[in-house]
């Protein structure tokens, strides 16, 4: 499988050095470079790539609402967001807008191709800077858990997800079936509104279970 990519970053260095990084590595095909948010959105337009890799601080057009645009016109296209900006403010901006995958400008090309390709297949990979960041941007008092309306169980559910514990290991600590695992996740996707782990993840810090 071939992943079809649009780079879009204001600083045509670092855009440049995206591009020529990327064409090197196997299953990687930069198909369009954009300069700004904007552009960006008509490029995926024109070209409708698997993935589109956004800076988030662009003119023009920022990453979050290109982040945005994109998914809601084009939701073939995933989005990862490569940025030096990894406070949460930022980070939970991209979650909600949407995007995928979260790395930092320090990733390496095999992370980059990997957070790529995993996107790709609908899968999350969030930077592990951008996980501490998140932990140490969690410092507003958290609701309360009636206020979320999720029951204990789901709450704790919750937790063990933002540990990075699967389903398969949620079931073993909680000691149940692994459906009922999945039911309750079901449950709190919904109560929460939440499209996928990363989401959750986010969720949970906001909530201070993590």
């Amino acid at each position: 499988m071939t992943v079809r990519v649009v780079v879009a970053d204001d600083q045509t260095v670092v855009r440049d050095g995206l591009v020529t990084l990327l064409k090197l590595l196997p299953g990687i095909d930069v198909v369009a470079a954009a300069s700004d948010g904007q552009e960006a959105v008509q490029l995926v337009a024109e070209h409708d790539p698997d993935v589109l890799l956004v800076d988030l601080r662009m003119p023009t057009m920022d990453g979050v609402e290109a982040t945005r645009q994109v998914r809601a016109d084009h939701p073939r296209t995933e989005v990862v967001v490569l940025t030096t900006y990894s406070d949460d403010d930022s980070v939970l901006s991209a979650l909600r807008a949407g995007a995928r995958g979260f790395l930092t400008k320090d990733a390496d090309a095999e992370s980059i191709g990997r957070a790529l390709v995993a996107a790709a297949n609908g899968q999350s990979i969030v930077d592990a800077e951008v996980q501490r960041r998140l932990i140490e941007g969690a410092t507003t008092k958290p609701p309360e858990p009636t206020d979320t309306g999720l029951t204990p169980r789901e709450l704790e559910v919750l937790r063990l997800i933002a540990e990075g514990l699967s389903n398969t290991e949620i079931a073993r600590h909680l000691v149940v079936s692994e459906a009922t695992v999945k039911t309750h996740i079901n449950h709190l996707f919904a109560k929460a509104n939440l499209r996928d782990r990363a989401q959750a993840v986010a969720y949970a810090y906001r909530l201070g279970l993590a």
